[in-house]
Protein backbone atom coordinates (compact mmCIF):
# COMPACT_ATOMS: atom_id res chain seq x y z
CA UNK A 1 0.00 0.00 0.00
CA UNK A 2 0.92 3.60 -0.21
CA UNK A 3 -0.46 6.31 1.00
CA UNK A 4 0.03 9.62 -0.73
CA UNK A 5 -0.63 13.23 1.29
CA UNK A 6 -0.83 16.59 0.27
CA UNK A 7 -0.44 19.69 1.80
CA UNK A 8 -1.87 23.04 0.22
CA UNK A 9 -1.63 26.54 -0.14
CA UNK A 10 -3.95 28.67 -2.05
CA UNK A 11 -1.32 29.73 -4.14
CA UNK A 12 0.99 26.35 -4.85
CA UNK A 13 0.84 22.55 -4.28
CA UNK A 14 3.43 20.78 -2.84
CA UNK A 15 2.78 17.29 -2.34
CA UNK A 16 4.94 14.14 -0.51
CA UNK A 17 4.51 10.17 -1.10
CA UNK A 18 5.29 8.14 1.73
CA UNK A 19 5.90 4.73 1.58
CA UNK A 20 3.85 2.15 3.91
CA UNK A 21 4.03 -0.68 2.71
CA UNK A 22 5.79 -3.50 4.32
CA UNK A 23 8.90 -3.24 6.35
CA UNK A 24 7.13 -5.93 8.94
CA UNK A 25 8.66 -6.48 12.12
CA UNK A 26 8.26 -9.40 12.46
CA UNK A 27 10.57 -12.21 9.71
CA UNK A 28 8.45 -14.91 10.59
CA UNK A 29 9.28 -18.26 8.46
CA UNK A 30 7.29 -19.45 6.03
CA UNK A 31 5.14 -22.55 7.06
CA UNK A 32 4.93 -25.30 3.88
CA UNK A 33 4.77 -24.73 0.21
CA UNK A 34 7.63 -25.40 -2.28
CA UNK A 35 10.25 -22.87 -3.32
CA UNK A 36 11.24 -22.88 -7.05
CA UNK A 37 14.78 -22.08 -7.77
CA UNK A 38 15.34 -18.36 -8.42
CA UNK A 39 12.34 -17.13 -6.59
CA UNK A 40 13.06 -15.15 -3.52
CA UNK A 41 11.64 -15.81 -0.17
CA UNK A 42 9.72 -12.54 1.00
CA UNK A 43 8.05 -12.16 4.28
CA UNK A 44 8.53 -8.41 4.83
CA UNK A 45 9.18 -5.61 2.06
CA UNK A 46 13.62 -5.45 3.36
CA UNK A 47 13.28 -8.76 1.29
CA UNK A 48 12.10 -7.39 -1.93
CA UNK A 49 15.21 -7.55 -4.59
CA UNK A 50 15.15 -4.15 -6.62
CA UNK A 51 13.15 -5.12 -9.88
CA UNK A 52 14.69 -4.06 -13.20
CA UNK A 53 12.58 -0.83 -13.78
CA UNK A 54 13.40 0.56 -10.67
CA UNK A 55 16.67 1.69 -12.28
CA UNK A 56 14.68 3.91 -14.14
CA UNK A 57 12.84 6.11 -11.79
CA UNK A 58 13.89 7.97 -8.80
CA UNK A 59 13.59 6.35 -5.72
CA UNK A 60 12.99 7.82 -2.46
CA UNK A 61 16.56 9.28 -1.92
CA UNK A 62 16.48 11.11 -4.93
CA UNK A 63 13.42 13.11 -4.06
CA UNK A 64 14.74 13.81 -0.74
CA UNK A 65 18.09 14.80 -2.31
CA UNK A 66 15.93 17.00 -4.86
CA UNK A 67 13.95 18.63 -1.48
CA UNK A 68 17.74 19.50 -0.48
CA UNK A 69 19.38 20.81 -3.05
CA UNK A 70 15.85 22.94 -3.89
CA UNK A 71 16.33 24.50 -0.39
CA UNK A 72 19.56 25.08 -1.44
CA UNK A 73 18.61 26.90 -4.96
CA UNK A 74 15.72 28.63 -3.52
CA UNK A 75 18.09 30.38 -1.01
CA UNK A 76 20.88 31.18 -3.27
CA UNK A 77 18.27 32.64 -5.20
CA UNK A 78 16.93 34.52 -2.26
CA UNK A 79 20.27 36.21 -1.16
CA UNK A 80 20.58 37.44 -4.96
CA UNK A 81 17.58 39.58 -4.67
CA UNK A 82 18.94 41.08 -1.18
CA UNK A 83 17.69 39.00 1.25
CA UNK A 84 21.52 38.20 2.82
CA UNK A 85 19.91 36.55 6.01
CA UNK A 86 17.00 34.14 4.27
CA UNK A 87 17.32 30.51 6.00
CA UNK A 88 17.54 27.24 4.16
CA UNK A 89 14.50 25.98 5.86
CA UNK A 90 11.68 28.30 6.53
CA UNK A 91 7.99 28.09 7.19
CA UNK A 92 5.66 30.66 5.99
CA UNK A 93 2.15 32.22 8.15
CA UNK A 94 -0.25 30.48 6.35
CA UNK A 95 1.33 27.14 6.92
CA UNK A 96 0.19 26.50 10.46
CA UNK A 97 -1.56 23.13 11.28
CA UNK A 98 -4.84 25.24 10.98
CA UNK A 99 -4.45 26.76 8.14
CA UNK A 100 -2.95 23.88 5.80
CA UNK A 101 -5.44 21.20 4.07
CA UNK A 102 -3.75 17.49 4.55
CA UNK A 103 -5.25 15.36 1.43
CA UNK A 104 -4.59 11.47 1.49
CA UNK A 105 -4.28 9.41 -1.70
CA UNK A 106 -4.71 5.85 -1.12
CA UNK A 107 -3.31 2.99 -4.27
CA UNK A 108 -2.57 -0.26 -3.43
CA UNK A 109 -1.06 -3.27 -5.79
CA UNK A 110 -1.28 -6.72 -6.56
CA UNK A 111 0.18 -8.10 -3.61
CA UNK A 112 -0.67 -5.41 -1.14
CA UNK A 113 1.24 -4.96 1.91
CA UNK A 114 3.54 -7.11 4.25
CA UNK A 115 3.47 -5.32 7.70
CA UNK A 116 1.63 -7.86 10.04
CA UNK A 117 2.01 -5.36 13.37
CA UNK A 118 0.43 -2.54 11.40
CA UNK A 119 -2.36 -5.58 10.14
CA UNK A 120 -2.79 -6.23 13.55
CA UNK A 121 -3.52 -2.91 14.99
CA UNK A 122 -5.39 -1.00 11.87
CA UNK A 123 -6.29 -3.70 9.41
CA UNK A 124 -5.90 -2.11 5.81
CA UNK A 125 -6.44 1.54 7.07
CA UNK A 126 -3.92 4.52 7.40
CA UNK A 127 -1.75 4.18 10.20
CA UNK A 128 -2.38 7.33 12.71
CA UNK A 129 1.21 7.05 13.75
CA UNK A 130 2.15 7.16 10.10
CA UNK A 131 0.32 10.54 9.69
CA UNK A 132 1.57 12.09 12.37
CA UNK A 133 5.49 11.25 12.22
CA UNK A 134 4.28 12.89 7.93
CA UNK A 135 2.88 16.55 9.55
CA UNK A 136 6.07 16.69 11.88
CA UNK A 137 8.54 15.89 9.42
CA UNK A 138 7.10 18.03 6.27
CA UNK A 139 6.35 21.06 8.44
CA UNK A 140 9.14 23.10 8.38
CA UNK A 141 10.36 24.35 11.68
CA UNK A 142 12.52 27.37 10.46
CA UNK A 143 11.77 30.83 11.26
CA UNK A 144 8.72 32.60 9.54
CA UNK A 145 9.83 34.77 6.38
CA UNK A 146 8.69 38.07 6.22
CA UNK A 147 6.23 39.65 3.81
CA UNK A 148 8.94 41.36 1.41
CA UNK A 149 10.41 38.26 1.78
CA UNK A 150 6.95 36.30 0.55
CA UNK A 151 6.80 38.80 -2.06
CA UNK A 152 10.09 37.34 -3.58
CA UNK A 153 9.70 33.53 -2.53
CA UNK A 154 6.43 33.29 -4.20
CA UNK A 155 6.16 35.90 -6.76
CA UNK A 156 2.43 36.66 -5.71
CA UNK A 157 3.04 40.28 -6.74
CA UNK A 158 4.19 39.29 -10.72
CA UNK A 159 1.01 36.37 -10.60
CA UNK A 160 -1.57 39.33 -10.00
CA UNK A 161 0.09 42.05 -11.70
CA UNK A 162 2.31 40.50 -14.15
CA UNK A 163 5.23 42.10 -13.28
CA UNK A 164 7.19 42.72 -10.09
CA UNK A 165 11.19 44.14 -9.55
CA UNK A 166 12.79 43.93 -6.44
CA UNK A 167 16.57 45.56 -6.53
CA UNK A 168 15.85 46.25 -10.01
CA UNK A 169 15.41 42.85 -10.98
CA UNK A 170 12.31 40.96 -12.26
CA UNK A 171 11.37 38.46 -10.17
CA UNK A 172 11.22 34.82 -11.54
CA UNK A 173 7.93 33.10 -12.42
CA UNK A 174 6.92 31.69 -9.29
CA UNK A 175 9.03 33.37 -7.09
CA UNK A 176 12.30 31.72 -6.02
CA UNK A 177 10.56 28.50 -4.91
CA UNK A 178 9.71 27.75 -8.50
CA UNK A 179 12.55 28.80 -9.93
CA UNK A 180 14.88 26.35 -7.61
CA UNK A 181 12.65 23.78 -8.75
CA UNK A 182 12.84 24.07 -12.08
CA UNK A 183 16.34 24.67 -12.11
CA UNK A 184 16.58 21.06 -11.29
CA UNK A 185 15.08 19.63 -14.49
CA UNK A 186 16.81 22.53 -16.80
CA UNK A 187 18.85 20.34 -17.99
CA UNK A 188 16.13 17.26 -19.23
CA UNK A 189 15.76 16.68 -22.69
CA UNK A 190 12.43 15.13 -22.52
CA UNK A 191 10.52 15.74 -19.14
CA UNK A 192 7.04 13.58 -20.41
CA UNK A 193 8.80 10.87 -20.88
CA UNK A 194 11.42 11.17 -17.88
CA UNK A 195 8.35 11.35 -15.92
CA UNK A 196 5.86 8.97 -17.59
CA UNK A 197 7.31 6.45 -19.61
CA UNK A 198 8.28 3.76 -17.07
CA UNK A 199 4.88 4.46 -14.77
CA UNK A 200 3.10 3.65 -18.11
CA UNK A 201 5.05 0.60 -18.96
CA UNK A 202 4.69 -0.38 -15.86
CA UNK A 203 0.72 -0.44 -15.70
CA UNK A 204 0.88 -2.53 -18.87
CA UNK A 205 3.35 -5.01 -17.30
CA UNK A 206 1.00 -5.32 -13.89
CA UNK A 207 -1.62 -6.21 -16.38
CA UNK A 208 0.18 -8.77 -17.59
CA UNK A 209 1.90 -10.40 -14.60
CA UNK A 210 -2.00 -10.31 -13.16
CA UNK A 211 -3.13 -12.63 -15.77
CA UNK A 212 -0.10 -14.57 -15.64
CA UNK A 213 -0.57 -18.35 -15.05
CA UNK A 214 2.33 -18.80 -12.51
CA UNK A 215 1.04 -15.68 -10.90
CA UNK A 216 -2.83 -16.97 -10.93
CA UNK A 217 -1.63 -20.38 -9.30
CA UNK A 218 -0.04 -18.22 -6.94
CA UNK A 219 -2.75 -16.51 -6.41
CA UNK A 220 -5.07 -19.55 -5.97
CA UNK A 221 -2.90 -21.11 -3.28
CA UNK A 222 -2.89 -17.56 -1.34
CA UNK A 223 -7.37 -17.15 -1.35
CA UNK A 224 -7.62 -20.82 -0.28
CA UNK A 225 -5.48 -20.12 2.81
CA UNK A 226 -6.97 -16.98 3.60
CA UNK A 227 -10.32 -18.56 3.09
CA UNK A 228 -8.97 -22.21 5.33
CA UNK A 229 -8.47 -19.35 7.85
CA UNK A 230 -11.78 -18.09 7.84
CA UNK A 231 -12.03 -15.57 5.99
CA UNK A 232 -13.71 -14.33 2.66
CA UNK A 233 -12.32 -15.36 -0.74
CA UNK A 234 -10.62 -12.77 -2.83
CA UNK A 235 -9.17 -12.55 -6.34
CA UNK A 236 -6.00 -10.76 -4.72
CA UNK A 237 -4.73 -9.36 -1.94
CA UNK A 238 -5.35 -6.08 -4.08
CA UNK A 239 -8.96 -7.05 -3.46
CA UNK A 240 -8.99 -7.39 -0.13
CA UNK A 241 -7.19 -4.52 0.28
CA UNK A 242 -10.39 -2.52 -1.57
CA UNK A 243 -13.30 -4.54 -0.01
CA UNK A 244 -15.86 -1.56 0.74
CA UNK A 245 -16.96 -3.30 3.97
CA UNK A 246 -13.69 -2.00 5.77
CA UNK A 247 -15.92 1.33 4.94
CA UNK A 248 -12.78 3.88 4.50
CA UNK A 249 -13.21 7.03 5.18
CA UNK A 250 -11.34 10.29 3.23
CA UNK A 251 -8.23 10.12 5.07
CA UNK A 252 -8.17 6.63 4.56
CA UNK A 253 -8.56 5.44 8.03
CA UNK A 254 -10.87 2.27 8.19
CA UNK A 255 -13.70 0.84 10.65
CA UNK A 256 -10.58 -1.74 12.21
CA UNK A 257 -13.25 -4.01 12.56
CA UNK A 258 -11.89 -7.56 14.22
CA UNK A 259 -13.10 -8.86 10.95
CA UNK A 260 -10.98 -6.38 9.65
CA UNK A 261 -8.02 -6.96 11.19
CA UNK A 262 -7.86 -10.92 10.99
CA UNK A 263 -8.76 -10.79 7.51
CA UNK A 264 -5.62 -8.19 7.06
CA UNK A 265 -3.58 -10.61 9.40
CA UNK A 266 -4.80 -13.71 7.53
CA UNK A 267 -3.76 -12.02 3.53
CA UNK A 268 -0.40 -11.52 5.05
CA UNK A 269 0.47 -14.91 6.86
CA UNK A 270 -0.81 -16.66 3.87
CA UNK A 271 1.50 -14.60 1.27
CA UNK A 272 4.48 -15.97 3.80
CA UNK A 273 3.51 -19.51 4.04
CA UNK A 274 2.79 -19.18 0.20
CA UNK A 275 5.96 -16.95 -1.00
CA UNK A 276 3.13 -14.98 -2.68
CA UNK A 277 5.03 -11.71 -3.23
CA UNK A 278 8.48 -13.87 -3.99
CA UNK A 279 6.39 -15.29 -7.16
CA UNK A 280 5.27 -11.92 -7.84
CA UNK A 281 9.00 -10.90 -7.91
CA UNK A 282 9.87 -13.09 -10.05
CA UNK A 283 7.34 -12.87 -12.57
CA UNK A 284 7.56 -9.46 -13.16
CA UNK A 285 11.00 -9.08 -12.51
CA UNK A 286 11.52 -11.26 -16.04
CA UNK A 287 8.58 -9.21 -18.18
CA UNK A 288 10.31 -5.99 -17.08
CA UNK A 289 13.98 -7.00 -18.09
CA UNK A 290 11.85 -8.13 -21.77
CA UNK A 291 10.07 -4.99 -22.32
CA UNK A 292 13.18 -3.16 -21.56
CA UNK A 293 15.26 -5.14 -23.97
CA UNK A 294 12.58 -4.42 -26.28
CA UNK A 295 12.62 -0.58 -26.09
CA UNK A 296 16.00 -0.16 -24.46
CA UNK A 297 16.22 2.89 -26.50
CA UNK A 298 13.45 4.96 -24.85
CA UNK A 299 14.23 2.94 -21.18
CA UNK A 300 18.22 4.55 -22.04
CA UNK A 301 16.96 7.87 -22.90
CA UNK A 302 14.89 8.01 -19.36
CA UNK A 303 17.69 7.17 -17.64
CA UNK A 304 19.92 9.93 -19.28
CA UNK A 305 17.86 12.61 -18.16
CA UNK A 306 17.44 10.82 -14.75
CA UNK A 307 21.23 11.21 -14.74
CA UNK A 308 21.14 14.84 -15.88
CA UNK A 309 18.65 15.59 -12.72
CA UNK A 310 21.06 13.86 -10.56
CA UNK A 311 24.06 15.69 -11.85
CA UNK A 312 22.23 19.03 -11.06
CA UNK A 313 21.37 18.14 -7.62
CA UNK A 314 25.02 17.22 -7.00
CA UNK A 315 26.18 20.53 -7.77
CA UNK A 316 23.67 21.81 -6.01
CA UNK A 317 24.38 19.87 -2.73
CA UNK A 318 28.27 20.99 -3.13
CA UNK A 319 27.53 24.07 -2.85
CA UNK A 320 28.48 25.63 1.44
CA UNK A 321 25.03 26.07 3.00
CA UNK A 322 24.21 29.07 4.98
CA UNK A 323 22.96 29.25 8.17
Amino acid sequence: MKVMWGKRWAAAAVVAVVALAGCGSEGGGSAGGARASGVPEVDTEHDLPELPLDRYEFGRRDYDRQEAATLRLTQACMKSYGFTDFPLRWRERDTTMSNVAIGTMISTTLTGTLDLDQARRVGYGVDSDAVKEYRERRFSKGRLVTRDESAVLRGVDKALHGSSKVNGREVPDGGCSQRGARQLWADVKDEPRMTGYVAERRAVLDKAVAKDRRMRRALDAWADCVEGKGFKRYASPEAAFLDKAWRRAGDGRTARTGRERGTAVADIECKREHNTVGVWWTVAAKKQRYDISRHQASYDAVRADLERVRAVVRRALAQRPSA
